[in-house]
C-alpha cells in the first residue's frame, strides 16, 4: 500500500545547505508534509484567509522591501501574527538579514528561521521539485535495482533465484547498484518511477554463502548510486521445460506500480546462462525502443515483405 509521509526539516536544511539563524528545540525533527512553498505577501499585510500553516514560508526582496517601509512596531505585529501559526520554517532568500523584531518574535513562538544565498525564484522552484519527489506516494517492493547503461532495471523474482549475484556481476562490469532486497519506489513529478534503498541497508548486498558486503567499500563510489528512475522490470524465474518463452519480442508487456506502467520482461534462469549479459542487452534494447526502434517488429516486417514478394513471384498477376 502506498503511503505519504513527511520529510524532516533537518534533512531539507542539509540538502539545501541552509543557514540556521534560529532553531528552537527539536526543530530538525519537525516534519514537512506539504510539497509547496509559500511567499507570504498577503499575510504580511494581514490577510490570512486560506493560509496553509503546513507550508514553509519564503521571504525575498519583495517582502523585505514591503517590511522596510512600515514602522518597527508594525513589523513586530506582522511577525507576531505570522509566527503564531507555527509553520515548519521561515526562509530568507538572497542572504537577506531578518529584522530584530523578526528574531524576537521567532524566539517567542519557537519559529525556525533559515537563510540561503540563492535567489528567491531559484530556491523556490528547486525546493518545490524536491518536495514533490520526496513526499510523493511510496511503496516498498522486494527486488534489486541496478542502473545499466543509464537504464534503471528492477530485478524481481522469488528469493534465491540469483538477483543479488546477477547484480554483483553487473557491478563488476561497470554498472551501478541502487538497492538490494528492498526497493523504496515513489512516483516522480514527471510521472515516472524513482527507486532507492532504505537508509538502513543502503549500498549493502547479501550473497548467500558469503553474507552481507558493502558494495561501496569493496568496489568504490562509482559502483553505487543513491537513486534511479525505474525504466523496466525483469522478472527472473526458474526455467520450466515445455513453457513457451517469448523468442521474438514483438509483444510488449507492462507492469503497473503506483498507476505507472513500465515495460517488463521475463527471463528464465538455468545453469549456463550469462544473466548479466542478457540484462545488459535487455537494457540497451529498452532504450532502443524508447528512441523509436523496435528490432523485433522490423524483423517481422521484413519477413512479411519477403513472403509477400515470394507469393507475387509464384502468382504473377
Amino acid at each position: 500500500m502506498a503511503s505519504k509521509t513527511g520529510i524532516k526539516l533537518g534533512t531539507i536544511i542539509d540538502n539545501f545547505h541552509l543557514d540556521v539563524l534560529y532553531g528552537p528545540e527539536g526543530y530538525r525533527e519537525k516534519l514537512v508534509t506539504i510539497d509547496d512553498v509559500n511567499r507570504p505577501g498577503l499575510q504580511l499585510s494581514g490577510f490570512f484567509d486560506y493560509f496553509d500553516r503546513e507550508r514553509m514560508q519564503l521571504l525575498g526582496l519583495v517582502e523585505i522591501s514591503y517590511l522596510e517601509g512600515i514602522p518597527a512596531t508594525m513589523r513586530a505585529a506582522v511577525f507576531d501574527t505570522l509566527f503564531s501559526y507555527h509553520t515548519p520554517a521561515v526562509i530568507f532568500a538572497r542572504g537577506l538579514k531578518p529584522y530584530p523584531e523578526c528574531m524576537e518574535m521567532a524566539k517567542k513562538h519557537g519559529q525556525a528561521i533559515l537563510s540561503t544565498q540563492e535567489n528567491t525564484s531559484s530556491i523556490m522552484s528547486t525546493m518545490i521539485a524536491y518536495l514533490r519527489t520526496a513526499l510523493s506516494p511510496t511503496i516498498t517492493r522486494h527486488g534489486v535495482l541496478v542502473e545499466v547503461y543509464g537504464e534503471g532495471v528492477m530485478l524481481a523474482g522469488e528469493s534465491g533465484i540469483g538477483k543479488s549475484e546477477t547484480a554483483i556481476e553487473l557491478v563488476k562490469r561497470g554498472h551501478r547498484l541502487i538497492a538490494d532486497d528492498a526497493i523504496e519506489i515513489r512516483r516522480s513529478p514527471s510521472g515516472g518511477l524513482v527507486g532507492t534503498a532504505p537508509e538502513l541497508i543502503r549500498y549493502y548486498i547479501e550473497l548467500r554463502g558469503i553474507g552481507v558486503v558493502d558494495v561501496r567499500r569493496l568496489f568504490g563510489m562509482s559502483a553505487v548510486k543513491f537513486d534511479s528512475t525505474i525504466d523496466m522490470m525483469i522478472e527472473m524465474e526458474n526455467w520450466q521445460d515445455g513453457k513457451l518463452y517469448d523468442r521474438l519480442g514483438a509483444d510488449e508487456h507492462f507492469t503497473t506500480l503506483l498507476d505507472v506502467r513500465i515495460p517488463s520482461i521475463t527471463i528464465p534462469v538455468r545453469p549456463g546462462r550469462n544473466l548479466a549479459v542478457v540484462i545488459e542487452v535487455a537494457a540497451m534494447n529498452n532504450r532502443n525502443k524508447k528512441m523509436g526502434c523496435n528490432d523485433a517488429l522490423e524483423l517481422a516486417m521484413q519477413v512479411d515483405n519477403h513472403i509477400d514478394q515470394k507469393y507475387l513471384e509464384l502468382n504473377p498477376q
